[in-house]
């Protein structure tokens, strides 16, 4: 599959696996969980032999292997967008539900650097009995074992509160790992399969650091180490049942060396356990949980607060990860998005098309290998930038791979439906890259993946200043044209698209012929300013201004120095700098920075003393580009900012366009050990507090916290898309298309961090190449709103997945010459049957997932244990459809409304519905049927079962705040 699966599989996974089920069917006490299905499904797939796969169906029958979590991987819980935490869920779920009629109910999360509000929602909605989590602030954690505090309710969305709350059991201070010291040795104890050996298995089966063996001598020695570390763990928690993780990372490859000395062991306690007052058992985790809950206890709730920043140390913060490997960052989220737009772009086609001259299996399998490429990324190792450079390879090359198959799928299929209308146009080609067109006689398809009507700009490569668009109709474009900002040889072309939800439009670039020209852009370049020797006193000010907003430079500086929102009339000072943290990288001298950690040794150092300016500007469009350089006779800039202000004509709706400031950052290479940040500086008295989002579903507040040590890092916090800082009035908002470190020093101020380029010598790192010296250069975008609240509130929501989902342009170029007759073209000039939903909705799946599973669970699990689940072809009948409500409850008096929606109406343009089903977050559960353990807290003395939602009469849902509802939908002639 992959050069690193391969290694791993071979040395690894392949032989836990495969030694794991041939141990567990030769002792019918023995058990084992298993959590990240791409491992497990590499080795279904490649290594497992038919009787070995015949034993994994008995031993789950057993419950003696039990599948936890189930997702693709164990996901990051900080930088990962919910969408794609959704994805890799639904992904491993769908494998094991259709494999084996298995549906995860309990989670095993003890690795993410910190713990999200989000994930328990989530997990909720998947239909999981309880939560587990390890990795939390040192300090907090031992305070709550010292309380006995840590399990408890955790209702992590507000607006869901107890009708989606979990359990939630934080590991101890030993975490997930066995605690290998054992008195009676200066060897490690219960580790007896040693350090798996990377890439080849040692012939003689002696591996590094086995364990000293079960013996009769030792074997007292060893339930006496064994028993007082339960007890001294059973201290901490409020019943009697103490779990006890038995292994670690990359454990078990060598099953029968481990599980015969577990034997011997937890045999010889039990039968002493009047002399140790112990009883020992192998279990599973739900085994675990199943005993708390028998207890019948009381539980405290916990109410939305996450477990972000994590700390391990008081100077090891773990807040460099948040932008650790920026570019793989941003990959990772254009990856999602083109998934998002290829879902739904297939999905119409094939309910359009049913007799389509494409391949629908060959095209599933091109959607599929992006599924798996995205799911992949959110690995706690993956898209958090934690990983060695081979493996970030790896990762990269898998989406890009991934990405080429959907963005040819959606070629394809616009190729198709356009030549099988024959009219008079011939498309040649179509070009899947990124940027620009030849010279000939072009087009451009644009589609638009949001379920609203969007208003907004697409950029285009062209070769020529003189341009013009045109639409289907033949009807001029606005459009500008100026000098790019990257390229000496070609121009930027900005054509305004207005688009349907969930439709493309076509739109022809020429050359210039007749009179009907696009706007041109003009360049004013501004002489380089020491920012040092600044005149305070005679500012020259610099306005820019469209219909929302004025904005100012200083020349004396060419930096930034205020913005006034103009229906208010309120002005905002606002300056914009770039400084580096310098950072530590010799473990002598003190705390390291890290892929991982942040430990800046002072504050931030202003970067640059000269700034350059250049004033783009046309009628649709003004670019101010800040070029920064270290001094005033620098030959180079080290970092730029490129400012994008729209004027929207009349006739359009401009309202969101207008309300953004656009900046594209360039940033890098930086010198070794430094960590760039863009400190964004306001007049506003934020009283020191930020808010950030939580995976891009929900915002949490962030009140500046000093501490004894590492005060700056410890105040950083993940930015998945929002952060914002406010004061009674007025708001300035980020948005962001990839993942940041963000943080508040001072009042009115917000600083994101962009670049880390870091080396130190720690052999820990060191070792396994962890040492982020990463020479690129990244290219951000980060869009600024400033408001009202009650304005920013409206905006910022459908801004924020306007960002995230911007449009997909194609381009292709016209064979023939004969030039064209608006005449002659159809005269729809939007393609596909818009799809709207209203503006506090958002339309998050629309997909045809392929599974060959029965919806009917009591039929599904028939047809597994009669082997009739065979290989067959995809399902193409079966439409997975997500809705999500945006809002928090009394979030704004409109928005934060329930919404009534017809599904049958909404999905009238792929065809006629005729039945809905709705299901559980993943797809496993009819929802009627799912029936979760109810937990008893002060506020909620009954325990139970929790039934989540109200069900669909006649496809007519009521979506309340926060509420993300799934459904299967089936539609007339399937």
């Amino acid at each position: 599959y992959v050069f690193f699966l391969k290694e791993s599989m071979h040395a690894y996974a392949a032989n836990v696996y495969t030694s794991v089920v041939e141990e567990l069917m030769k002792g019918k006490q023995r058990k084992f969980i298993a959590v990240e299905q791409e491992f497990f499904r590499l080795w279904w797939d490649a290594v497992a032999t038919d009787t070995l796969k015949q034993q994994v169906h008995q031993l789950l029958q057993e419950g003696r292997l039990e599948f936890v979590i189930g997702g693709q991987v164990m996901h990051d819980e900080a930088v990962t967008l919910i969408d794609d935490q959704i994805l890799q869920l639904t992904e491993g779920h769908g494998f094991l539900y259709e494999t084996f009629g298995i549906r995860p109910q309990f989670s095993w999360h003890v690795d993410p650097f910190g713990a999200s509000a989000t994930t328990p929602t989530l997990f909720a909605l998947a239909g999981f009995n309880a939560h587990l989590i390890s990795r939390i602030d040192y300090d907090l954690k031992a305070d709550m074992q010292k309380n006995k505090k840590l399990q408890f309710v955790w209702q992590g969305s507000p607006s869901l509160s107890e009708r989606q709350e979990i359990f939630t059991h934080v590991m101890d201070q030993y975490s997930y790992c066995t605690p290998s010291q054992i008195p009676f040795s200066n060897r490690s104890g219960f580790y007896w399969n040693g350090i798996a050996a990377f890439p080849d298995p040692p012939k003689d089966g002696v591996y590094p650091n086995m364990s000293l063996p079960v013996t009769d001598t030792n074997i007292h020695l060893y339930a006496q180490t064994m028993v007082a570390n339960i007890k001294e763990r059973a201290a901490w928690f409020r019943t009697s049942d103490v779990l006890w993780p038995w292994g670690c990372d990359k454990q078990f490859f060598n099953a029968s060396v481990q599980y015969s000395n577990m034997d011997l062991l937890l045999d010889y306690i039990n039968k002493h356990s009047d002399e140790f007052g112990v009883t020992v058992q192998y279990a599973t985790v739900g085994d675990y949980f199943q005993a708390v809950y028998n207890r019948n206890l009381t539980w405290e709730i916990r109410d939305s607060q996450d477990f972000l920043p994590y700390s391990t140390e008081p100077f090891q913060a773990w807040t460099g990860f948040y932008t650790s490997r920026s570019t793989l960052k941003g990959i990772a989220r254009r990856a999602s998005s083109l998934l998002y737009a290829g879902e739904s772009f297939f999905t119409q086609y094939v309910r359009k098309h049913p007799a389509s001259s494409i391949c629908k299996c060959r095209a599933l399998r091109q959607l599929q290998s992006l599924r798996w490429a995205v799911s992949e990324v959110q690995h706690h190792d993956g898209i958090t930038g934690t990983e060695s450079p081979k493996v970030k390879d790896m990762y990269m090359n898998n989406l890009m791979y991934g990405m080429f198959n959907v963005k040819k799928l959606m070629a394809s299929i616009i190729l198709d439906m356009n030549n099988a209308k024959k009219n008079r146009e011939v498309y040649s080609s179509i070009y899947i890259n990124d940027s620009g067109i030849p010279d000939v006689d072009q087009y451009v398809v644009v589609y638009n993946p949001l379920a609203w009507n969007i208003t907004t700009f697409v950029t285009v490569s062209v070769s020529h200043l003189e341009m013009s668009v045109y639409d289907e109709l033949g009807h001029s474009v606005p459009a500008q044209v100026q000098s790019s900002a990257e390229s000496h040889s070609t121009y930027d072309l900005y054509i305004l698209v207005e688009i349907s939800g969930l439709s493309y439009r076509k739109y022809n670039v020429k050359p210039l012929n007749g009179n009907q020209s696009a706007f041109i852009g003009r360049s004013v370049k501004y002489k380089r300013k020491d920012v040092t020797r600044a005149d305070q006193q005679n500012r020259q000010l610099l306005p820019v201004v469209n219909n929302c907003y004025q904005v100012l430079f200083d020349q004396n500086t060419n930096l930034m120095h205020s913005i006034t929102e103009r229906e208010t009339n309120q002005t905002v000072q606002l300056t914009q700098e770039f400084l580096e943290y310098h950072v530590n990288g010799d473990v002598m001298k003190g705390p390291i920075s890290d892929n991982y950690l942040f430990a800046p040794n002072a504050s931030a150092v202003p970067v640059s003393k000269a700034v350059g300016l250049e004033v783009v500007s046309g009628n649709l469009m003004t670019e101010i580009r800040q070029y920064f350089y270290s001094n005033v006779t620098s030959q180079d800039y080290i970092y730029a900012v490129y400012t994008r202000m729209y004027t929207v004509p009349e006739g359009y709706d401009g309202k969101l366009l207008c309300h953004r400031i656009e900046q594209e950052y360039s940033v890098g290479p930086l010198e070794l050990n430094r960590e760039a940040v863009l400190r964004t500086s306001t007049n506003l008295n934020t009283r020191h507090l930020l808010y950030t989002d939580s995976n891009g579903y929900q915002i949490q507040k962030r009140p500046f916290k000093a501490y004894v040590n590492n005060t700056v890092a410890r105040n950083y916090y993940p930015m998945v898309q929002t952060a914002y800082i406010e004061d009674d009035t007025t708001r300035l908002m980020l948005l962001a298309e990839r993942a940041h470190g963000v943080s508040s020093q001072g009042n009115g101020q917000v600083e994101v961090m962009l670049h880390r380029r870091l080396w130190n010598n720690l052999q820990w790192d060191l070792n396994y190449n962890l040492t982020l010296n990463d020479s690129s250069v990244v290219r951000p975008v980060i869009w600024l709103i400033l408001g009202t609240k009650s304005v920013t509130n409206i905006l910022y929501r459908t801004s924020g997945l306007a960002l995230e989902h911007r449009p997909v342009a194609m381009f292709g170029a016209l064979s023939g010459d004969k030039p064209k007759v608006p005449g002659q073209l159809q005269q729809n000039s939007v393609h596909g049957s818009p799809v709207t939903v209203p503006p506090n909705l958002h339309l998050q799946t629309l997909s045809i997932p392929g599974w060959r599973y029965s919806s009917n669970h009591a039929e599904q699990v028939r047809s597994i244990r009669m082997g009739k689940q065979k290989e067959g072809d995809a399902d193409f009948s079966r439409v997975l459809l997500r809705i999500r409500h945006l809002y928090e409850v009394g979030e704004d008096p409109v928005l934060s409304q329930p919404v009534m929606i017809n599904l049958k109406s909404l999905l009238k343009g792929l065809g006629s519905v005729m039945v809905v089903e709705e299901r559980s977050l993943t797809g496993t559960w009819d929802v009627n049927t799912l029936k979760r353990w109810k937990w008893k807290t002060a506020r909620y003395p009954s325990k139970g079962f929790s039934n989540s939602t109200e069900t669909s009469e006649n496809c007519i849902v009521t979506v309340h705040p926060k509420e993300i509802r799934t459904f299967f939908v089936y539609f007339e002639g399937q």
